[in-house]
């Protein structure tokens, strides 16, 4: 995969979001798009931790049924399931059916519930400054950073699970705590100044 990948379009964009649709429109409109709301972080930090191991297309293709899942991620449903609810979704087809995971989404709205402040609050707590310039190329972008293992430790402690550091960077990537667009393109050009790391 290039770095960078001109569209049929005429548009460059990081080569990751250049290889289907879906991920073109994911790239464009979402990825390093800043996002703030316990809700709609912990519908993030959930679709990241079911796309452990797997690949993130599948997560954005299964996403609606997700959202129908989860009671659209809010996390005061999430939080009040129950043994039950676990059986149901290891039996819906439209999501990725993991105990492990299912368990983590459940207790992780519980954990969010006693956050003092908020989810956002906590994740946003986090958020690396600015880095000078953008990265060139893939090279440049950590899979992990010293920041995305403070915010797994932290949310570890709160009780959160599948939630480690490199969950946590890709989160952060996500949801505009950094911005890892690389230079060049579209997107990072229409963004203006960067938002991220230093190092």
């Amino acid at each position: 995969m290039d770095d960078l990948v001109i569209g049929a379009d005429g548009l460059a964009r990081c080569g990751w979001g250049a290889g289907t649709p879906d991920y073109a429109r994911y790239h464009d409109e979402e990825w390093g798009r800043v996002l703030h709301g316990d809700d709609a972080l912990f519908e993030r930090m959930t679709l990241e931790a079911f796309q452990s191991g797997l690949s993130w297309l599948t997560i954005l293709r299964k996403r609606p049924a997700f959202r129908l899942a989860f009671d659209e991620f809010r996390i005061e449903a999430v939080a009040g399931y129950g043994e039950a609810d676990v059986d149901r979704l290891l039996t819906d087809a439209g999501i990725v059916r993991n105990r492990a995971k299912i368990e983590a989404a459940i207790g992780n709205a519980r954990a969010a519930q006693a956050v003092p402040g908020g989810l956002s609050a906590l994740l946003w707590s986090f958020a690396p400054p600015p880095r000078p310039t953008r990265p060139g190329s893939f090279a440049e972008v950590p899979a992990l950073t010293e920041a995305s293992t403070a915010m797994a430790k932290a949310l570890k402690r709160q009780g959160f699970r599948f939630v480690g550091p490199t969950t946590g960077y890709a989160l952060m990537q996500a949801t505009g705590m950094v911005d890892d667009h690389l230079a060049g393109c579209h997107v990072a050009a229409a963004a203006g100044p960067v938002v991220g790391l230093t190092s």
